[in-house]
Formats: C-alpha cells, structure tokens, sequence
C-alpha cells in the first residue's frame, strides 16, 4: 500500500516536471505530462495552488468530520472522566454500571469504543478466536453449579498459603466464595454445606473437576470410598457430575469466575491474616452479586434470581 509520504512526494516530482518543461518554453507541458502520468489536469491545477516547494504541502488531509451530531456531549465527557478519577481504573462493564447510577443513558457499545479511545492502551494485533460452542446453562437458579479451588496469590498473602473454594450457578452466575488454609475432601464438605445454606435457592445439581478434594475416583481404589465431599452431596440431595480428565473448559464458568476475581480482587487486595481474608471475600461476595454482566443481557445475579422468587 502506498503511504500518504509517497504519494506527496511522487506528486512534488510531478509538479518539478512540469516547471522544468514551462521553463523549456513548452506550452502544453501541463497536460503532455499529466496524459503520461495518468492524472487528470484539473488535479495538477489543484496541486498547484496548494504546493509551496516541499512535498508536506502536498501530502493529503484527514477526511474524518470534526464532529457527529450523536456524539458524546461535553457533560458526558466530563462525567465519565470524574467517575474514573473517582473509582480509579476498573472494568469497563463496571464502570459502565457505576455511570449508569450516575444518569449516563449511552449504549454499552458507545460507552466502550468512547472508554477504548481514551483510556485503554494500544491493542495488539489479535488473532481470530476460535467461535466457542454453544454451552446448555439450564433453565432455571440452582439447576447445576460449578465448584472449583482457587489457589490465592502470593503477592497477596502474609505467609501462609491459602485456597479459596468458589461455587457459582451456571443459569444466574450467583457466586458463593470462601477463604482457607487447607485443601482436603473435609474442608470441601463444609464449604457445600454453608453454600447450600447460603443460596437463595435449591441445589439441584453439582459439576466438579477430579481433583483430589472432591474424589478418589482416579486413584485405582479396590473399593471405592465417598470423600466427606461425596457424602455431603449425598445428604443435601445433590446430584454429583465429574468433567473428564484434562478438560478444565467443561467447568469454564467458574474459571471465568476466577479470572475476574484476579482482576477485580486479588490485584486490589493485601490479605493480613486468615481473618481479614475472610472478611474481604465475604464483603466482595455481596458486591459482586449485585454487578451486572453482559452474558444476562446486562442484568446482576441477585436480578435474576429476583425473576424466578418474585
């Protein structure tokens, strides 16, 4: 493709033709010259008028319009940057439903190519992602959910290793989370028990990957024993599904789940001790309940979960 810089500068050679071929006494030197380059006369006359010896001059001029009668006005500018300097830099869904308690009325897809232009960083070229496959949720709040540990950050801790066990519905994308220093099939049963008491509705099923803290099932037992996790599910009534091997996209909710808590949480946050941690997740518990998100057509959890316990 030719940039803006060679094509001015192949029009100053142009132009240089002509003024030699004048100064030769050639009288139709304007349109001999511009018959073999191909350019029509009226655009060598115009080249002209704006040429003044060097070859920026001649270099062509944005054609983008200055302004759009749907443009942002200056309110929505200024209310968009003091809520930024405000809650400092967050998701743009986030911050989209922070303006939208403010009286911000835009489209999302306004608000984010507004939000890319001014604050994201320059993008990388991206390669074509794979189109996912259509994921069967449920049809209504406890249907099945997902339960998954997360290891907390180092960055973030006082020097012992803590876990999170996080449980979120597939069809609300309610989330319950805990913080602990232990990892076992016991601490697992506990965390089913307080979550299912913490739902505000019924279990029905439960998907977990094979991870030692949930079953024994890979570890080639004569007899196959339930973990105190097995039971628990057993007692509450919950039907139990395990994920094949290696495949950590069949639990990809809770996986996004733990993307967003890195981002939204744990990069926020310096956990002082097992208490504080626990206090911190359960305060952030509340709070990301009640963040809309674009997967439930901008709608939070406890929204809903509202729809189907009016």
């Amino acid at each position: 493709m030719v940039s803006v810089a060679q094509k001015a500068r192949w029009c100053q050679r142009v132009l240089e033709r002509i003024e030699k071929a004048r100064k030769k006494g050639d009288k139709h030197a304007v349109s001999r010259i511009c018959g073999y380059c191909r350019v029509s006369v009226k655009t060598a006359y115009d080249w002209q008028k704006k040429w003044d010896g060097s070859w920026q001059s001649l270099a062509a001029k944005s054609h983008r319009p200055k302004g759009h009668p749907n443009a942002h006005t200056e309110a929505e500018i200024e209310l968009i940057i003091n809520t930024r300097r405000e809650v400092g830099f967050i998701a743009p869904l986030l911050m989209y439903q922070e303006l939208m308690e403010r009286g911000y009325r835009r489209s999302y897809g306004g608000f984010k190519r507004f939000f890319r232009k001014h604050f994201a960083p320059s993008a990388t070229p991206l390669v074509r992602p794979k189109k996912p496959e259509v994921y069967d949720g449920g049809t209504y709040p406890g249907e099945r959910v997902q339960i998954d540990v997360k290891y907390v950050p180092k960055a973030n801790l006082y020097g012992e290793k803590l876990y999170q066990y996080t449980l979120i519905d597939e069809y609300s994308r309610w989330c319950y989370r805990e913080i602990h220093n232990e990892l076992n099939a016991h601490i697992s049963g506990l965390f089913l028990h307080r979550a299912a008491k913490a739902a505000p509705f019924k279990i029905k099923g439960a998907q977990t990957d094979n991870g030692h803290e949930f079953t024994n099932a890979l570890f080639g037992q004569k007899k196959e024993e339930l973990t105190r996790f097995e039971l628990a599910l057993k007692g509450l009534g919950i039907e139990y599904r395990r994920i094949r091997v290696g495949t950590p996209k069949h639990n990809g909710r809770v996986e996004r789940q733990h993307g967003l808590d890195m981002q939204r949480f744990y990069k926020r946050q310096i956990l002082t001790s097992l208490d504080d941690a626990r206090h911190k997740v359960a305060v952030y518990n509340t709070w990301s309940n009640t963040r809309i998100k674009t997967c439930l057509n901008f709608r939070s959890p406890f929204q809903i979960i509202a729809c189907f316990n009016p």
